[in-house]
């Protein structure tokens, strides 16, 4: 990915929505984008029978158009021009899709809530629906780039992920870390102990990572990070790592190879993406 021109920003009128707005205007300042639409959609046949007297005597989509520009003109301050959508589908995810189509969106801003709070929309339809990159953010994300993990499992779809690092490296001058977890395939365990296949696997995930980044069309990454998940799966592990070391950004592949210690991959990624991080999480697809 050479650059992000267009972002698409989801927004359901919740508390969440301030700091979606904050956080594209900072990417959108930082990665010089050419336009922002922020999209809300009225899903009024859930509440039409119960208040349909009431909503007669309304224009719905003026009154939340006008409380959502006034929202992004007190909060968004990038120079990128900005633009409302409003409208009206008895499915959002079908209708962000739609959109991200028509306005030829680069990546799409999904805000990660507390599964207690709910969310406006389902991410793993959205990982599934959308061609473009998605990227989840946190109430807890800071406004900030400076350490960006990229998880790989050196599988050619893989180096999606390093391509669109590579980019915002160029841009931001960030630390980019490349992280691959592991395991011990159950298999092993009557015949090997476990210490010494865990040895064996790391010795020949070092070759293959140098092999991997051979083939890259970037600079090698600032550290390679191999983590050992013992007794956790990958998920737990690397969701510990996360909250241990705190990146900036995590990049993920939406697909990738099925070896003895892949890493997110198909439904691993969506298990991820739907977990509540507390760092922005971006698959690119």
């Amino acid at each position: 990915m050479e650059s992000i021109k267009n972002i698409m920003v989801a927004l359901d009128l919740s508390s969440m929505d301030n700091h979606l707005i904050e956080y594209s205007s900072f990417l959108a300042d930082k990665l010089n984008v050419e336009q922002v639409y922020f999209i809300h959609n009225i899903k009024k046949y859930e509440i039409s029978e119960l208040f349909d007297e009431e909503l007669k005597k309304l224009n719905l989509d003026q009154i939340i158009g006008d409380e959502l520009n006034e929202k992004v003109e007190s909060r968004y301050t990038a120079s990128a021009p900005w633009e409302v959508l409003i409208s009206e589908d008895s499915n959002t995810e079908s209708l962000i899709h739609y959109t991200a189509n028509k306005y030829q969106i680069d990546l799409v801003l999904l805000g990660n809530k507390s599964p207690k709070k709910g969310t406006g929309v389902v991410p793993s339809k959205l990982l599934r629906l959308l061609k473009c990159s998605i990227l989840s953010i946190p109430k807890t994300a800071q406004k900030q780039l400076e350490k960006i993990w990229v998880g790989t499992d050196f599988s050619a779809h893989s180096r999606k992920s390093f391509a669109l690092a590579e980019m915002l490296k160029n841009k931001l001058q960030v630390q980019l870390n490349a992280v691959h977890v592991y395991h011990v395939p159950i298999q092993f365990s009557p015949y090997v102990t476990r210490e010494d296949a865990a040895q064996k696997i790391e010795k020949h995930l070092q070759q293959k990572a140098i092999k991997f980044v051979k083939k890259l069309n970037t600079n090698n990454p600032d550290e390679l990070h191999l983590i050992y998940a013992k007794e956790s799966s990958v998920i737990e592990k690397f969701t510990l790592e996360i909250e241990k070391q705190k990146p900036d950004l995590i990049i993920l592949s939406d697909k990738g190879s099925n070896n003895i210690s892949s890493l997110l991959i198909g439904s691993l990624t969506e298990e991820l993406f739907e977990e509540h991080l507390s760092r922005p999480l971006l698959v690119v697809k």
